[in-house]
């Protein structure tokens, strides 16, 4: 049986997190940044682990904490890597429905201007179209839900999460 949690899934800087925090409010629902929890259980930033580790090390690292969540009525953004590993996916498709934050290739370039710092799984030489190309069909693959963000404000993306979720109109606190 799948759990009653909301997961948020996409491109780094398809604004998981911020459209995640107003979900939650909008629901009352607790939020989880994945993330923030890598961070915490490996004692380093993202990037930190990517330079010093690697790129596998932090995927390991990132499906552990992910495979750590066990939540209730709660807003999940995972990293955007999380569709990398499918034990981390798979435990995320099991705590609840996956909503897939679309966004082109040319409004996530629009939004990243801090790629090399950002803790962005990435392999050494690869670009973000690259990722993109790679990442995209694991989106649409593992999604439930999609929302189109291109060109949306802040606001209407939550609008948009919420009617796909059949929660009707976002009323943000």
């Amino acid at each position: 049986m799948r759990g009653d949690n909301i997961v948020l899934i996409g491109m780094p800087g398809s604004g998981k997190s911020t459209v995640g925090v107003l979900v939650a409010k909008s629901l009352g629902y607790g939020f989880v940044d994945t993330d923030l929890l890598i961070q915490s259980r490996e004692g380093a930033l993202l990037q930190d682990i990517l330079d010093r580790r690697g790129l596998e090390a932090f995927l390991d690292a990132e499906e552990g904490a992910i495979c750590s969540v066990e939540c209730a009525g709660v807003v999940i953004a995972p990293g955007g890597s999380a569709v990398c590993r499918p034990g981390a996916i798979g435990h995320l498709r099991e705590l609840g429905t996956v909503v897939y934050l679309r966004l082109s290739l040319s409004e996530l370039a629009g939004r990243l201007d801090n790629i090399s710092t950002r803790g962005i799984a990435m392999a050494p030489g690869q670009t973000l179209d690259d990722v993109y190309a790679y990442r995209a069909p694991l989106y649409e693959r593992y999604a439930d839900l999609t929302v189109d963000a291109d060109g949306q404000s802040l606001e209407e993306t939550v609008a948009a999460v919420l009617a796909a979720l059949g929660r009707g109109p976002a009323r943000l606190r």
